[in-house]
């Protein structure tokens, strides 16, 4: 494949996936350690977020990490503008059992300071870390902690001879200030090192990993960034971080939304299962609704969907509302209910078990869960 230098024409080229070649062949990658998390070789795909608490924080960012963990949350990243946020880490990384990177912009020594407190990775932006002095002190500090370093780059914030150069953030200009950057830090003999190129444009965030996984074999940690709120950002980042997964490209990501971080790991997870990379807690498979639904479906699958947020549980669940394609769908599924005239029929393992009034139906279908987990069925 050929390119020009800031052209993006051939970079968009999809590749010719047939029926018979749907088995995902994931590109092997390096690995890297982000405290006790491996990244990239063929250690599974972790799921990363972000706190919007202000690190200064402790307590609350502490317990908002903790919920962030309950649903699965592998890595976890938090802003570092200050002294006071990077002093912070020590009490936070001490709190929690999942890994913490300190995100750093435009300060080498809150990096710096950051990885004292405890941080385990740094995540810095090519585009306004500083000069080579202070990125060799940041990559000291890094060595002496043993801490991993992703190159971030940020199609808004691209170093200024490379913007002028191509004359806009291309895909080519993201790579080429990543590879600069590689090759900076290698220079200073690092090696613990991942990548990510993000845009909030879809197309070229697709097109600038798939350049810079052709020209290294650096573990990426993929991402759409500024996608949006709840749907906006759901359908960015499944095009986006799906489409590249589905070619065997990525070893870490975060679902970039405009809301609450548990929401960025559910939504995580459920791009992993739909492209059966992996599975985390339970499926459920519920009906649109249409003019046939007699329940209040809607209200019993959120009900449902929150009360098993947290679980880990690896059954299928399904929540339906009529008798068209209820009964079958809920046969298919371990557990699940088909809709009725304000009831609903519970089916297990494709067996009918009971008819159950509507206002009971999230309780007993919750308690049918509990009991298959615990192996009673």
């Amino acid at each position: 494949m050929v390119l020009s230098k800031c052209g993006l024409k051939d970079a968009y080229l999809f590749p010719v996936i047939t029926c018979m070649q749907m088995q995902i062949q994931r590109k092997s990658t390096q690995t890297v350690h982000v405290g006790n998390v491996p990244v990239g070789g063929m250690a599974p795909i972790a799921v990363q977020s972000m706190t919007n608490t202000p690190t200064q924080d402790v307590e609350t960012t502490i317990a908002q990490i903790h919920r962030l963990e309950a649903a699965g949350c592998e890595i976890i990243r938090v802003a570092v503008p200050d002294e006071a946020a990077a002093r912070a880490i020590r009490k936070i990384r001490q709190a929690i059992s999942i890994p913490l990177i300190a995100d750093i912009h435009f300060d080498h020594r809150l990096a710096i300071q950051a990885l004292e407190s405890g941080a385990d990775g740094l995540r810095i932006n090519p585009g306004n870390i500083g000069g080579k002095s202070k990125i060799r002190k940041v990559v000291e500090a890094a060595k002496n902690h043993n801490a991993c370093i992703r190159v971030g780059v940020n199609a808004g914030s691209l170093e200024k001879d490379i913007l002028k150069s191509c004359g806009s953030p291309t895909a080519e200009a993201m790579v080429e200030s990543a590879l600069r950057h590689i090759d900076l830090l290698r220079s200073m003999d690092f090696h613990q090192i991942k990548v990510s190129l993000k845009a909030s444009d879809v197309k070229r965030t697709i097109a600038a990993y798939r350049l810079l996984s052709q020209q290294s074999d650096l573990p990426l940690h993929l991402g759409v960034t500024e996608a949006g709120g709840l749907f906006s950002g759901i359908v960015k980042s499944a095009l986006g971080i799906g489409s590249l997964l589905l070619e065997g490209i990525g070893d870490t990501f975060r679902v970039s939304l405009t809301r609450d971080p548990v929401e960025e790991v559910r939504v995580a997870y459920e791009i992993l299962r739909a492209l059966d990379i992996r599975r985390r807690g339970p499926e459920i498979i519920s009906c649109p609704t249409c003019g046939r639904c007699r329940i209040d479906l809607f209200r019993i699958a959120e009900e449902v969907e929150q009360a098993l947020l947290t679980s880990t549980l690896d059954i299928k669940v399904a929540i339906m509302g009529c008798v068209v394609n209820g009964p079958g769908e809920a046969r298919e599924a371990d557990i699940g209910i088909a809709g009725g005239e304000g009831v609903g029929i519970l089916f297990r393992k494709g067996r009918v078990v009971r008819k159950i009034p509507e206002n009971q139906l999230v309780a007993q279908l919750l308690e049918e869960i509990r009991s298959f987990e615990k192996g009673k069925v």
